[in-house]
């Protein structure tokens, strides 16, 4: 995934300092620059950098990192510095919506996979979202 950013300087020692692992930090002589970083315990990455992508500053909303203790993984983000969310649930129980609506504070009042959630941003606004999964549904 390629997010957009402003500053990619700015971004590397945001997502670094949130303990993502720095995979590569590539420039090319044409101003072209390749930053790839991965969340702890993931296989997937995200890229961002320089003449990668038209896309405005922020303009990448709803990634999901699933986490195994909603409460925990928060207060680790927020003392590496994050401006994260306290954890919510949503109002219809489905899925959280777009932005706030439908918030619900606190975790999922039973704890349900899939039902408790967290947010943060990165420095350009692009948003992250936290999702409680302790234990798959099956064939997931």
């Amino acid at each position: 995934m390629v997010i957009p950013v402003a500053d990619v300087d700015r971004a590397k020692e945001f997502y670094t300092r949130l303990g993502w692992r720095l995979d590569a930090d590539f420039p090319a002589p044409d101003g072209l620059r390749v930053v790839q970083v991965t969340p702890p315990g993931s296989a997937c990455s995200i890229i961002f950098g320089d003449r990668l992508t038209d896309a405005a500053p922020g303009a990448v909303q709803g990634l999901h990192l699933t986490v195994t203790d909603i409460e925990k993984a928060r207060a680790e983000l927020a003392e590496l510095g994050a401006d994260v969310s306290e954890p919510f649930h949503d109002a219809g129980g489905v899925f959280h919506h777009a932005g706030r609506e439908g918030r619900v504070p606190g975790p999922h009042p039973d704890r349900a996979d899939y039902n408790s959630f967290a947010s943060f941003s990165d420095p350009d606004g692009n948003g992250w979202v936290l999702q409680e999964i302790k234990v798959r549904a099956p064939g997931r």
